[in-house]
């Protein structure tokens, strides 16, 4: 059986009337938080214990990478969940 995917949208608000830019990132659950977000989600599980370093759900995910850029002062980033 095929491992479920979950696409993650990643926006960068620009600070100075700028466009904001969005980056997708596409692949399992297991991929996003060891591969791609896996620095984002330490940073943030390092300054708050209580955000999970591997959430078990796409919608858990989301949550935690937003708690971890607000965490790690990264005010401008926001994390979306797409599919």
């Amino acid at each position: 059986m095929a491992k479920k995917e979950y696409t993650i949208r990643h926006h960068h608000s620009s600070r100075i009337g700028g466009e904001d830019r969005y980056h997708d990132y596409t692949g399992t659950l297991e991929y996003l938080e060891n591969e791609v977000f896996g620095y984002s989600l330490d940073c943030g599980n390092s300054w708050n214990r209580k955000i999970p370093r591997f959430p078990k759900s796409g919608k858990s995910l989301e949550k935690a990478l937003n708690d971890s850029a607000y965490e790690c002062r990264r005010y401008n980033d926001y994390y979306e969940l797409i599919a």
